[in-house]
């Protein structure tokens, strides 16, 4: 399942119905932690790895970090080949992927974003906050079906990151070769 809005609170309210306590979260965007501290509180028994790229965001997340045992903070561009391995040597499974790059009306780097991350960890939920994307997909038609029922894109199966994505310079099968257990 992909949840999609833009309003914080309707975004906070999906998270809160979808976490269940022993949960792994991925959320990518975290800024100051607002969003971190309600799913820190509601996956008691699980696991949060939250990062951001902003500065004002580190001082903020480590505190948060020392407060909550279950959240993992790493400061770093989502974007990056660099970041996604960090993360993913953290991981052990994603069952929810958090995705809140500004809910900006722009959908092409979150959907990028999302594509990368989702197509590597496969999260059973995923939940995007972005204005752009709920206008594309309000506004489409199509005549062909694909569904998924996951939090990623089943259709894609395990193709990796399209060579067409090149600024990420992601592709995906290679981390799982070099992933530490």
């Amino acid at each position: 399942m992909i949840l999609i809005s833009y309003d914080i609170k309707v975004y906070r309210k999906q998270l809160k119905e979808v976490l269940n306590k022993g949960d792994t979260v991925v959320e990518l965007g975290c800024h100051v932690g607002n969003t971190s501290e309600i799913i820190a509180k509601n996956i008691k028994n699980g696991k949060l790895i939250a990062l951001d790229n902003s500065p004002e965001a580190i001082p903020k997340m480590n505190i948060l970090a020392k407060k909550y045992n279950n959240l993992k903070f790493i400061s770093g561009d989502v974007r990056l080949h660099t970041t996604l391995k960090k993360a993913y040597k953290n991981l052990n499974k994603c069952d929810v992927l958090s995705v809140d790059l500004g809910g900006g009306y722009h959908p092409d780097t979150t959907f990028k974003v999302y594509f990368i991350w989702a197509s590597l960890l496969k999260p059973k939920i995923t939940l995007i906050r972005n204005r752009g994307l709920i206008d594309f997909v309000r506004s489409s038609k199509t005549e062909e079906v694909f569904e998924s029922n996951e939090g990623w894109l089943e259709s894609c199966g395990n193709e990796g990151i399209p060579p067409q994505i090149k600024e990420f310079e992601l592709w995906s099968p290679k981390l799982n070769k070099n992933k530490k257990s």
